[in-house]
């Protein structure tokens, strides 16, 4: 065999032996190192359930005063005064408050109502009513033409970034395609942070540089979810005080740049469920800069003021969707108002 030809051969031997060696490393047929790796997060349909005894145990309080009060021997004025002082406690709100004793007090002497579980049954009602689960508290993603695209907004500390992290977690468990905007570029962190969220669930954030333009950002990220098919863009916006006008017309302007490209089919207002009434002053000014859609109460579980999802329903005119209930990566669960209701008469 000439020279030529056994160089050739050892040419090809090694080209195959390299290609195995590739393969055997790379695992034949593996998913990308991404998706392999990609965390599987718990689905929105269980969610609440899931979280129901986090809910529970932290308004037991709440819970607890309640049932206490219509377990009396006697309901009394002193009786009723007590239950509209813990609603008023737990943020439910003067008007609120005042109109669920009146309905239950009403009820209570028509029906003729002796029995402690038929006054508790009669409370629960009342309160599931107060919530309203007729609201639709499902999140807009538009038509499919293009991605829906959610805005999520609130003031500094309120957990935005976080929100927005967990429910990239929700979408994805669901199915969906999502896109991450880190419109926050005034705290290099803050992107860092929602990246670190959406790797862990094989989703990419789209940056900018350090106290960059945030509508830029945004707009570059409807911009890659429009040519990429995407089915949701979050876009997690700089935590601002409601006091400031400068950084509220800046949110403004967020919201005028995206919708040059896609309508922003949600304005998400992230509320810190322990600030109470503070939170309410915060959510009006927010609501007219930039027409907010839905609420997603954080920390619900650290507080014993559960009273503040009737409170800030009434005061915008918009449901609450969204719970924060934990420091788990899915501690956040789309609010369903049977739900909320027994959680807290279970405490």
């Amino acid at each position: 065999m000439s020279l030529p030809v056994l160089l050739g051969l050892g040419v090809v031997v090694l080209v195959l032996i390299g290609t195995v060696t590739f393969l055997l490393v790379r695992g034949v047929g593996s998913a990308p190192s991404g998706a392999a790796t990609a965390e599987r997060p718990v689905p929105s349909s269980s969610r609440l359930v899931r979280l129901r005894g986090n809910l529970a145990q932290s308004q037991s309080t709440f819970g607890r005063g309640l049932l206490t009060i219509l377990s009396r021997d006697r309901i009394d004025d002193t009786a009723w005064q007590d239950l509209e002082d813990t609603l008023l406690a737990a943020d439910l709100g003067v008007a609120p408050s005042a109109e669920l004793v009146d309905a239950l007090r009403t009820k209570v002497r028509v029906e003729g109502l002796t029995d402690r579980q038929q006054a508790i049954s009669a409370l629960s009602e009342a309160l599931v009513e107060m919530v309203d689960p007729t609201l639709n508290r499902s999140l807009n993603l538009g038509d499919g033409k293009s991605p829906g695209v959610v805005l999520v907004v609130g003031v500094n500390g309120t957990g935005k970034t976080t929100t927005v992290g967990r429910m990239a977690r929700v979408l994805v468990a669901d199915g969906k395609s999502v896109l991450l905007g880190a419109a926050d570029t005034f705290r290099a962190a803050a992107a860092d942070q929602l990246q670190t969220w959406g790797e862990r669930v094989g989703v990419a954030a789209v940056r900018g540089p350090e106290g960059g333009d945030p509508a830029s950002v945004a707009f570059e990220a409807v911009e890659t979810g429009i040519r990429d098919g995407i089915d949701v863009v979050l876009i997690d916006t700089a935590g601002r005080l409601h006091t400031k006008s400068g950084l509220m017309d800046e949110l403004g302007k967020v919201k005028r740049v995206v919708e040059k490209q896609a309508a922003v089919t949600e304005v998400l207002l992230v509320i810190d469920a322990t600030t109470g009434q503070n939170g309410l002053n915060q959510a009006k000014v927010f609501a007219e800069v930039v027409d907010v859609t839905g609420i997603v109460l954080t920390k619900l579980d650290g507080t014993a003021k559960g009273g503040i999802v009737v409170a800030v329903q009434r005061e915008l005119g918009v449901p609450v969707k969204f719970v924060g209930l934990g420091e788990g990566p899915d501690d956040l669960a789309p609010f369903d108002a049977c739900e909320f209701v027994a959680a807290l008469l279970e405490g």
